[in-house]
């Protein structure tokens, strides 16, 4: 198996560069690294970027990680890319792996549960870790989303192939900040008998100082003022797009899917929560 990953950066090329190394150092021959540049200033962009998004909206507002992500996997379906691998590793430039070897443990997961199509691995700041001690792999209804690995057949089967774009492929690009778009994905895999998985043989932890300390190189609202607008703007979202009031409605409407799917597949109710 092959891992293609997609590294999203804006303005903040040394953090972007030296994720870039650690993956390629200690991942040699199984993850390929594409690097998406979301509008950076013209020297700030990382040296291995593979492609340059800058248009401008794109340069004034950036991408943000739905957006960011559908960019990438549209650009290696364009390019002819896309069969050539396995999987998808969508990553955040501010995701810090404690081991960064990653690729075999993930593959590994991936070849013994047949039926994950989103895995993630866990962080030692969620509380998710207490429930992976007996089984190190379980299956969730909510995982928050700045390291998924996407299995390529998953993603086959609910992107948007008829009209691409950056906006629409596997993400909602119209929630432009994310905040609900996690949940939409993780139903996705469940209506169609695909499952969502943290596993605690890999760990990787959000670096959020560097929204904190940098807000203003990857020219984005200080670290408060962006939590409010992605709460609100993601609330409008669910509100517009499925009726919903709260982020625990639509968190139950995953759960509904989440429960079908071990009905229809109760040799797996072990890696229940």
């Amino acid at each position: 198996m092959k891992i293609a990953a997609i590294l999203l950066n804006r303005n903040l090329p040394n953090i972007t560069n030296k994720l870039y190394h650690s993956i390629k150092k200690n991942n040699k021959n199984l993850i390929d690294v594409f690097i998406v540049d979301a509008g950076s200033d013209n020297k700030k962009i990382s040296k291995y970027t593979t492609w340059k998004a800058n248009s401008k909206s794109i340069k004034k507002m950036g991408l943000r990680y739905g957006r960011g992500m559908n960019f990438g996997l549209v650009q290696l379906w364009k390019e002819n890319k896309f069969e050539k691998y396995d999987a998808f590793l969508l990553l955040t430039n501010d995701t810090e792996f404690q081991n960064p070897a990653i690729a075999n443990k993930m593959i590994r997961i991936l070849k013994k549960h047949k039926k994950v199509g989103i895995l993630s691995p866990c962080s030692k700041s969620w509380g998710e870790r207490q429930l992976l001690k007996k089984e190190k792999t379980k299956y969730f209804w909510f995982i928050h989303n700045n390291c998924y690995l996407l299995r390529k057949d998953f993603v086959k089967q609910i992107a948007n192939f008829k009209k691409p774009s950056y906006k629409n492929f596997i993400f909602d690009g119209s929630n432009f900040r994310g905040y609900g778009i996690e949940s939409e994905l993780i139903a996705k895999a469940y209506m169609n008998d695909w499952s969502a998985a943290i596993t605690s043989e890999v760990w990787a932890d959000e670096n959020e100082s560097y929204l904190k300390n940098f807000s203003k190189d990857i020219k984005t609202e200080n670290f408060s003022k962006n939590l409010k607008l992605y709460f609100n703007e993601g609330l409008q979202w669910m509100k517009y797009k499925y009726g919903f009031n709260n982020k625990w409605q639509m968190q139950f409407y995953v759960k509904l899917y989440y429960d079908h799917f071990f009905n229809f597949n109760p040799e797996l109710l072990k890696y229940k929560i």
